[in-house]
C-alpha cells in the first residue's frame, strides 16, 4: 500500500488500509433468489457485447426514483455529461442507466436485464448492498465493473475485473476518526450510526483500524469484532459497542439513538462524535433526533452520504453546525482541470456526487481511448491495470491495485456549504 498523496490538494488526507435494511419478506428472498440463479446461469459474454461499428453501450443500475435517488441521480449526470460528444475510434459513448431503488432484488433484476441486452461495462453502479449482489452476476459474464460509487471493502480487490476510481470507506472513516483523537477527543467519546448493513459495517472497520492500538480501546475493539461478524439480515447489532444501527430504506434513528445513549451510561462517557455510515436522509434525520434530544454531538458522514443532498436534508431540520464530511472528489472550488470542466459541463447539477459520476466517465473515455487493438473488454482492462492516468490534473494509480485514487478531503459544513476542516472547528 502507497501513503503518499495522489492528487496536491491541501486538506488531504491519506489513512493506510483501503480494505476493509428491515427484516425481508419471504416472497422476497424467495424472488431474490431466483433471480440470482437465472443470473448466475447467464452464460459468458463475448468481449464484444455491448461494441457495434458505431456505438459502445455502457450500462449502469442505481437507484434513480426511491428515496437516495440524489445519488443515482448525480452519478448518472456526471457520467453522461462525460460522454457528450465524445467519439472512440468512430464509435459514440452510449450510457444506458437503470433504476433499482437501492434495493438488492431489484438490482439483480436490472443487471440482468441489462447483460441480456448487452453492455461493454458497468459504470458508476450506486450502493454497497447493491454492489454485493450484482458483482457475482458481472464476474460470472465477464462485465467489467468500473468506479461504482462506493468505498466498500467487497470491491478491493473484489470478485470478478472490478476497477474503482475513489478511496475506501475504511480510509474515509479513519481520516475523521484521526482528526478527532489529534484534536483532543477520546477513544471513548468516538461513537457510531450505521447502516444495519455490509455498507455500514465497512464504517465500523474504519473505526476499528483507527481505535485499535490506542490506549483505552482495549475493551472497544473486541466488540466492534463482535458487531462485524454477525451475520444474517439485520442482525441485533444495537447495544453492543459505542454503535447504534437502523435498517436500510428506513428513517427510523430512536433505537440506534438508544444505542448510544446506553453506551454513554455504561462506560459513563459521553459521545463526542458519533461517526455515520448510511444514507442522507437517515442520517439527517438521526442529527436531528439527537439535537431535539439536547445532544450537541459532531455528526461525520462518508462520501456516499452525498454532500449536495446530505446538507439539503439537513437544512429541513435546521441543522447547520457541527457536522463534518468526507469527500472523495477535489473540493467544489478546487482550480484543477477537471473540476472547472465539469462545472461547465454540468452546469445547475453540478456538485460532489455529479463530479465523481464526471471523473468516473472521463476516466472510462481515458481507458478506452487507450486500448490498443480491438475495443474488447480484455484490451479496455489492458489499457488501466498497471497504469497511471491523469484525468484534467487528478492522478489515478493503478500500479499497485484496482483502486486509482486514494484522496481523502475533509470538509466542514458552515451556512455558506461546505469547506476545508479546521482543527479550530473541533
Amino acid at each position: 500500500m502507497n501513503n503518499h498523496p495522489r492528487c496536491p490538494l491541501p486538506g488531504t488526507r491519506i489513512p493506510g488500509n483501503r480494505n476493509n435494511m428491515g427484516p425481508t419478506r419471504t416472497k422476497t428472498k424467495a424472488l431474490a433468489l431466483s433471480l440470482a440463479l437465472a443470473a448466475l446461469a447467464l452464460p459468458a459474454a463475448h468481449a464484444e457485447d455491448g461494441v457495434t461499428d458505431t456505438v459502445i453501450r455502457v450500462g449502469g443500475v442505481m437507484d434513480l426514483k426511491g428515496d437516495s435517488r440524489g445519488l443515482g441521480q448525480g452519478m448518472r449526470n456526471g457520467i453522461e455529461a462525460a460522454f457528450k460528444g465524445v467519439v472512440v475510434k468512430d464509435r459514440r459513448l452510449e450510457f444506458v442507466p437503470l433504476n433499482d431503488n437501492y434495493s438488492p432484488p431489484k438490482t439483480i433484476e436490472s443487471t440482468v436485464k441489462l447483460l441480456e441486452e448487452g453492455v461493454f461495462v458497468m459504470l458508476g453502479n450506486v450502493g454497497t448492498p447493491t454492489a454485493k449482489v450484482s458483482l457475482p452476476i458481472l464476474a460470472k459474464s465477464k462485465v467489467p465493473a468500473v468506479g461504482f460509487f462506493t468505498g466498500a471493502g467487497i470491491l478491493r480487490p473484489g470478485v470478478g475485473d472490478i476497477i474503482n476510481f475513489r478511496a475506501s470507506y475504511v480510509q474515509e472513516t479513519a481520516a475523521v476518526i484521526e482528526s478527532a483523537l489529534d484534536a483532543g477527543l477520546k477513544p471513548t467519546e468516538i461513537c457510531a450510526f450505521v447502516q444495519n448493513d455490509a455498507y455500514g459495517m465497512a464504517g465500523v472497520a474504519g473505526i476499528k483500524q483507527a481505535l485499535s492500538g490506542r490506549e483505552g480501546t482495549e475493551a472497544i475493539v473486541p466488540l466492534l469484532d463482535e458487531l462485524m461478524a454477525m451475520e444474517g439480515e439485520s442482525p441485533p447489532r444495537n447495544d453492543v459497542g459505542p454503535v447504534g444501527v437502523y435498517q436500510r430504506n428506513t428513517l427510523f434513528s430512536r433505537d440506534g439513538y438508544e444505542s448510544l445513549k446506553n453506551w454513554e451510561a455504561a462506560f459513563d462517557t459521553k459521545c463526542r462524535l458519533v461517526v455515520s455510515v448510511g444514507t442522507y436522509t437517515a442520517i439527517a434525520r438521526f442529527a436531528a433526533y439527537a439535537r431535539n434530544a439536547g445532544d450537541d454531538w459532531f455528526v461525520s458522514a462518508v462520501s456516499f452520504t452525498g454532500a449536495d443532498n446530505f446538507k439539503a436534508a439537513l437544512n429541513e431540520f435546521n441543522v447547520q453546525d457541527r457536522v463534518i464530511m468526507t469527500q472523495v472528489v477535489p473540493l467544489l472550488d478546487s482550480k484543477l482541470p477537471i473540476v472547472d470542466e465539469a462545472r461547465k459541463a454540468l452546469g445547475d447539477d453540478f456538485g460532489y456526487v455529479s463530479l465523481e459520476g464526471y471523473i468516473v466517465g472521463k476516466l472510462f473515455v481515458a481507458a478506452v481511448k487507450s486500448i490498443q487493438g480491438p475495443i474488447t473488454r480484455e484490451n479496455f482492462l489492458k489499457a488501466i491495470r498497471g497504469k497511471k492516468f491523469d484525468i484534467g490534473g487528478l492522478e489515478m494509480d493503478f500500479t499497485r491495485d484496482n483502486q486509482g485514487s486514494d484522496m481523502v478531503a475533509l470538509t466542514y459544513l458552515t451556512e455558506d456549504g461546505y469547506r476545508p476542516l479546521r482543527r479550530s472547528d473541533w
